[in-house]
């Protein structure tokens, strides 16, 4: 799903084919989304028997820059010496400003994201508030920086936590990133955001939260259906407590029903 914030609130449009589909206009309506049997992959377009990492064959997996070990690693991302599975998507990707960031998603946690990708990022993961800390050239000093910083804060974000809207402390970005800065050694505090302490807000189209949440998982069930309740990072919520995560099944091939 593409996202984009306006006003405050997160706003959601689920690619299928060439079209595109307006997910907040469809809440309170009723929704069912089946698996029609089909994988192809995002990368190379073949079909695939398996997903691997989120919509990719075995094949791309492990050769697509889309799926390097940079994207869950950023610290081991070696764009900056010359070295990536393809050096054009990398100087798109990786030798790219990228922002170090705290959110607060289903708990306070540290990320990298590039630059162009903010607020974006944070709408995947369910953010509900967000300050940058640091600003540097590359995807590398970016994942250094995050690694000092997971010292202190997690880098995960709690789906569960998340999807329910539990009731989390009332996180003081402004202090939280102060703490940040005193983790990182001098030779990374030049890249120190002193000036910036804005915090973006983010609000999600949620009628109703999922109180017992049940994943949908299309490799062993082919339909998901009911009144479409809510969306906050990648997943949908369905009145049923069903709720499905779109990227993880980026690739298969569904058709959705509305009534």
């Amino acid at each position: 799903m593409k996202s984009l914030l306006q006003n405050g609130e997160a706003v959601y449009e689920l690619h299928l084919g060439n079209s595109e589909l307006n997910i907040n206009a469809l809440l309170g309506k009723s929704v069912q989304i089946n698996f029609k049997g089909r994988i192809n992959c995002i990368a190379c377009g073949k079909e695939t028997r398996k997903s691997f990492g989120q919509g990719f064959c075995y094949q791309c997996f492990t050769t697509a820059p889309e799926a390097d070990e940079c994207i869950l690693h950023p610290d081991r991302c070696m764009a900056h010496l010359g070295i990536s599975r393809d050096t054009e998507w990398s100087e798109a990707h990786c030798l790219q400003p990228h922002i170090v960031y705290l959110a607060v998603s289903g708990g306070l946690k540290v990320g990298v994201t590039r630059l162009s990708q903010v607020p974006a990022r944070w709408i995947d993961q369910g953010a509900t508030s967000a300050i940058k800390v640091c600003q540097v050239p590359n995807r590398h000093i970016a994942g250094v920086i995050e690694t000092f910083l997971m010292q202190s804060f997690r880098d995960k974000t709690n789906w569960k936590r998340m999807v329910t809207n539990e009731e989390l402390p009332d996180f003081d970005l402004k202090a939280r990133k102060r703490e940040a800065v005193d983790l990182l050694p001098e030779e990374l505090k030049r890249y120190v955001l002193n000036n910036d302490e804005e915090i973006f807000q983010i609000h999600y189209p949620v009628l109703e939260w999922p109180q017992h949440p049940k994943q949908v998982n299309f490799d062993k069930e082919t339909s998901v259906k009911g009144k479409l309740t809510g969306v906050r990072g990648q997943y949908l919520f369905f009145d049923n407590q069903k709720i499905l995560n779109v990227r993880r099944f980026s690739g298969y091939l569904v058709e959705i029903t509305l009534s």
